[in-house]
């Protein structure tokens, strides 16, 4: 006989926008998470010897309320503090991050380029996508030696399809007069100029935090097979039907509109644009020749399958190579061959000295993101479609769930947001 109860508020997905939101209700909720175990990708993976996330996951809190949380939970002697250290790799030489500040690191010819181009560029009251965006914000010059190329590889599509606010407060912008300011060592702070990274990896927070909330509430290797938006009921993959009062969303945003299971919805959801990333976690025997402090690095170059490599042991202080090694791939790639871009990954390291010919790999674990960087395109349709779910007590969390770009700290804010509105709304 199949089970059905009631819940009041149900959760999907036990990563940390998941987690938080049954932290700040506090009670009367019920978490079901497909995986064995919570974090979604915010997971470390297990390993004796090198700290590999799902990919770099830092902390930088604006928030002092979110950073004592995390200070609360975390013991003292396993965070590490840093000054983020970021290049470009541009034509063999390793400029400072973000290029369109530091130009003058380039050689003559080309910073007298993309100075003109910036000074001279075509300032057009308005543009409507995010390629157009970055000529009318940064010239030609900076855009096709940097931005345009880089961000193509990150995203693995045409940036014309992009709205031209698509990474919200995240991009660095710059106009004329940070780039000389940034000539004289003035150069305007990004967003998370420092960061805090943990000795056991980013689960480690994870796992501390979930320690917080009531485990009895949370159905591991339960996925929703089906929600019924009239019934107010969901159908899991253990032939439960709950019920429920509030439904709170937190799996990525087309994955949940085809659990709906209404065509307009199914409809939706393809439409939905979002690219792959295939993460290469390598532990070698050795130090870079190369890159002995560098946090991560950036890689325009189309030659290169990779578009950034993070050095966890840079950041952790070690010294034996660990990596997270990036590639990027359009949503409809099938049958990504990993072993086969493993090695042009091998090569390409090779090609900007990462590693030698005498250095070993010594383990590896990789893994496909999929969803991994969610296309803002079209954003006012697809807030509409949230709002249009609201009325039925349906609410979406995180940076999947919202279809957006966000950091871990905004995840954790909205989820207390949210639970304090549920709370005062019954």
């Amino acid at each position: 006989m199949k089970e059905e109860f009631f819940v009041k508020n149900l959760i999907i997905g036990a990563g940390l926008s998941g987690i938080s939101c049954a932290y700040y209700l506090g009670d009367n909720y019920l978490i079901l998470e497909k995986d064995e175990t919570p974090g979604g990708y915010c997971k470390t993976i297990p390993n004796n010897e090198y700290v590999w996330d799902y990919a770099g996951h830092f902390y930088h809190f604006r928030t002092e309320k979110y950073k004592k949380l995390f200070m609360d939970l975390v013991d003292e002697d396993q965070i590490i503090r840093q000054k983020k250290d970021t290049k470009i790799y541009y034509k063999d030489k390793l400029i400072d991050y973000p290029f369109q500040t530091n130009i003058h690191e380039l050689e003559k010819e080309e910073f007298i380029e993309c100075l003109y181009d910036l000074y001279f560029r075509d300032e057009a009251e308005k543009y409507d996508n995010f390629l157009d965006m970055l000529y009318v914000k940064f010239g030609k010059a900076i855009t096709e030696k940097f931005l345009r190329p880089y961000n193509e590889k990150l995203y693995a599509v045409d940036l014309h399809k992009l709205d031209k606010d698509a990474m919200g407060r995240f991009f660095p912008y710059a106009d004329f007069r940070q780039v000389m300011e940034s000539m004289g060592n003035k150069a305007k702070e990004t967003y998370n100029d420092t960061f805090m990274y943990l000795k056991k990896g980013t689960g480690y927070f994870i796992d501390r935090f979930f320690e917080q909330i009531d485990k009895k509430k949370v159905k591991f290797n339960t996925a929703v097979k089906k929600i019924d938006r009239i019934s107010k009921c969901v159908e899991t993959s253990g032939g439960e039907t709950i019920h429920y009062e509030n439904l709170i969303n937190t799996v990525p945003f087309n994955i949940f509109l085809e659990m709906l299971d209404e065509p307009e919805q199914e409809k939706r959801a393809r439409k939905l644009s979002y690219n792959k990333v295939l993460v290469l976690n390598l532990g070698f025997d050795g130090p870079s020749p190369r890159y002995t402090k560098e946090h991560w690095v950036y890689f325009p170059d189309k030659d290169l399958n990779f578009y950034r490599i993070g050095f966890y042991n840079n950041i952790l202080m070690q010294d034996k190579l660990s990596v997270y090694v990036e590639i990027g791939f359009p949503k409809n790639t099938k049958d990504i061959d990993a072993e086969s871009e493993l090695e042009k990954a091998l090569d390409g390291m090779k090609k900007v000295e990462i590693i030698d010919d005498k250095m070993k790999l010594c383990d590896k674990n990789i893994l496909l993101m999929d969803p991994a960087y969610v296309h803002i395109s079209e954003e006012e349709k697809v807030m509409g479609y949230m709002k249009e779910f609201e009325k039925d007590d349906i609410y979406m969390l995180g940076r999947y769930g919202r279809w957006t770009y966000n950091c871990m700290e905004d995840c954790m804010q909205l989820a207390d947001e949210l639970a304090n509105r549920l709370r005062n709304e019954r």
